[in-house]
């Protein structure tokens, strides 16, 4: 997989995350094809990269319970 420059992006909490400042993701939905996901509580930390597909999957099986 190919590297993204992600130093301005724009993040955005996924509607699965916790409120409470526990459980946040944020994810970057603009680019074609990947999504990229990071731990909101640690921006600087590691960046997730996956398919577009596969993260639709995921968030499918999440609202289904899975």
């Amino acid at each position: 997989m190919r590297d993204y420059d992600l130093s301005t992006a724009r993040w955005r909490k996924s509607t699965h995350s916790n409120g409470e400042g526990g459980n946040c993701l944020e994810v970057r939905d603009d680019l074609p094809g990947v999504v990229p996901v990071r731990d909101s509580k640690n921006p600087a930390g590691p960046v997730l990269v996956v398919t577009a597909p596969a993260w639709r999957a995921f968030v499918e099986g999440v609202s289904a319970g899975g």
